[in-house]
């Protein structure tokens, strides 16, 4: 097998596992590498959230439309996006400013087994080309942009979406009530330790993580949603601080 045909090689995420220099989180050649393993055994409920990003954009992806994957990394969500659009005339397009991550997704895409053509940009999200768009996916990204940039990026996505067509945004989430952020950030530990972490891991990764990621509330986020056009907003997903919501455009 020649190596442009070999899937990436996937390993285990150990990125945490020993005392390091405190860092802000990056999406790095090294992070590459292990993302696989690190998002399925850090984000509750991921498993389940891509192959119904399937089923989502089966129901409403257009005809002559583009589908978007914003913040693609390596292209889980463009996969099942991919899976999911049964129009030969549809465009699926994914973003990420990651190099590192569009390399390794560029393998992903050649192996899988659909004839879809996918488009690949290497960009920033918030500057790439929006148009007549019948399903979007922003999964897990959003939370990666500085809060204040974040209306303007859903304005963009909104104007270019078309009647009837939807936004797949998933979150990480915080709460208002501090018991209740406490007992969600529990259960979250907990979950990473019952997949391996250790009590080092998880501590490093919330230090690096935490000045880069930056959560909101659900009403917030639904706020923001309504006032950049979307006509209605609902959640169709949560697992302990963890969500997908869907933005729809009246039809």
């Amino acid at each position: 097998m020649s190596k442009a045909n070999r899937s990436p090689e996937q390993l285990t995420d150990r990125l945490f596992a020993t005392e390091r220099q405190p860092e802000d989180f990056r999406f790095d050649a090294a992070v590459a590498r292990v993302f696989p393993d690190m998002i399925r055994r850090s984000v509750p409920g991921y498993t389940t959230i891509i192959p119904m990003i399937e089923v989502i954009t089966e129901q409403y992806a257009q005809a002559g439309s583009n589908c978007y994957d914003l913040g693609c990394s390596l292209g889980a969500s463009t996969l099942a996006m991919r899976h999911g659009i049964s129009f030969d005339n549809c465009s699926l397009i994914g973003v990420d400013n990651s190099a590192a991550m569009i390399e390794r997704c560029e393998h992903y895409i050649a192996l899988d087994d659909h004839s879809l053509p996918v488009r690949l940009r290497c960009e920033d999200i918030q500057n790439t080309e929006l148009t007549d768009a019948s399903v979007t996916t922003l999964n897990f990204t959003l939370q990666f942009i500085p809060p204040e940039q974040r209306s303007s990026l859903l304005s963009r996505i909104s104007e270019a979406t078309l009647p009837g067509g939807v936004l797949i945004l998933s979150e990480k989430i915080r709460f208002d009530s501090g018991d209740e952020q406490d007992i969600q950030t529990c259960l979250h530990h907990e979950f990473k330790r019952a997949n391996g972490y250790s009590d080092l891991e998880i501590s490093q990764k919330r230090s690096a993580i935490e000045q880069v990621l930056i959560p909101e509330t659900l009403d917030a986020h639904k706020q923001r949603l309504t006032d950049a056009g979307f006509d209605r907003v609902l959640v169709w997903y949560q697992c302990f601080n963890f969500v997908s919501m869907l933005a729809i455009k009246a039809a």
